[in-house]
């Protein structure tokens, strides 16, 4: 032991038999002390409480719950990719909900790897969380079948699952990315890329169904003909895009599928627009004394979704919404899980709106329109 009687610094954790011993009471009692329960006089609680001080023992929260037939006050979070500022702000509203309702969050990320996911989702269920949230990059959670069933409240984000039915709470992506590229089209674009996530992601498969839905709309012959995918980062999005606009027919204006790929293709942008000039002179890329970008590095409009921390100061268009309105709902969802478990899986779509700042608002320079016979 050391100084004081606490144990020394990787020694065992004092057990309440400990405290109780060192309290001169039975371990029942020392158990209804550190529980809060009534019935234990004054000076009791007062000599058992210092002895647990004098120990440095910590009350283990989640079994006692456990022991009392309940569940845990934590709430898992298995997130895709928590380097991802969106699913920060998708923990932060759900946390500012659960908070009410003395729930607690714990999150972690599965990396985008689907064995890791499940790994990941067991160890929460062996601890028996209140309830679990699921941004899933697997494609198949049937194993979940057995949890649903005695009532753990299970709430899929940002994706749909596989293999069941449950609460879950998405955007709505296909009108987003409709809405983007009809934006593109209104400025006079016709060579719009789609720089894109991985294929098997529901949330890219969602936007590139309306990519091209808007594109054939508008009478482009081939949609899928500047569509790059597999793009999950920000480096993998700026090479993509340094390919696109190195074509003999570049496209003018450019969709990126999420807030990371936006960062990659601005790079690109922006590498682009430093170039030396091809007339020759000192190489500065000049833009026009009006400030409008309109030079021929710098007339290819960008339009992102997902909202990001100085997109508004980058004056970067996109397709946003209200992350955290996204978490709170999840949250709602769950609690009322909580107070009356079973029924029907409940689905929930949040609104997307287009934030016109500037790069989305671009024209094509004069001479590589490409409008189609009768348009």
């Amino acid at each position: 032991m050391a100084a004081g009687g606490r144990p020394a610094r990787g020694g065992r954790r004092p057990t309440l038999a400990a405290v109780a011993e060192a309290a001169g009471v039975s371990l029942k009692t020392a158990s209804r002390v550190l529980n809060d329960e009534p019935s234990v006089s004054e000076a009791t609680r007062l000599k058992v409480r210092a002895a647990a001080d004098e120990l440095g023992f910590r009350r283990n929260a989640v079994a006692a719950d456990l022991a009392r037939g309940g569940v845990s006050r934590l709430v898992g979070f298995v997130t895709g990719d928590i380097a991802n500022p969106f699913y920060s702000d998708l923990a932060a509203g759900i946390e500012r909900e659960l908070r009410k309702h003395g729930l607690q969050l714990i999150t972690t990320s599965s990396d985008e790897d689907a064995d890791q996911e499940r790994e990941l989702i067991d160890a929460l269920i062996e601890r028996r969380v209140a309830a679990l949230f699921i941004a899933p990059t697997g494609t198949d959670h049937s194993y979940l079948h057995p949890e649903l069933a005695t009532g753990v409240p299970v709430v899929f984000l940002d994706r749909p699952p596989g293999g069941i039915e449950a609460d879950t709470v998405v955007l709505d992506n296909r009108a987003g990315a409709e809405e983007a590229t009809r934006h593109l089209l209104a400025q006079g674009h016709r060579r719009i890329a789609l720089a894109g996530d991985l294929s098997r992601l529901w949330t890219f498969r969602e936007r590139h169904e309306g990519f091209v839905a808007a594109l054939r709309d508008a009478g482009i012959e081939d949609p899928e003909r500047y569509v790059r995918e597999g793009l999950h980062d920000a480096e993998s999005a700026r090479a993509a895009v340094e390919e696109l606009l190195a074509l003999d027919e570049p496209p003018t204006a450019i969709l990126t599928a999420n807030n990371k790929i936006t960062q990659g293709a601005l790079r690109a942008l922006r590498a682009r627009a430093h170039a030396p000039s091809d007339g020759g002179g000192d190489g500065a890329a000049h833009a026009p004394s009006d400030g409008a970008a309109h030079d021929d590095r710098r007339s290819v409009a960008l339009v992102g979704f997902d909202d990001f921390e100085l997109a508004d100061v980058l004056g970067v268009t996109v397709v946003g919404y209200e992350v955290s309105a996204m978490g709170q709902e999840a949250a709602r969802l769950a609690v009322d899980r909580i107070a009356a478990p079973g029924g029907a899986a409940r689905w929930r779509v949040v609104p997307t709106v287009l934030v016109p700042r500037g790069s989305g608002e671009i024209a094509p320079k004069v001479g590589t329109l490409e409008v189609p016979a009768g348009r």
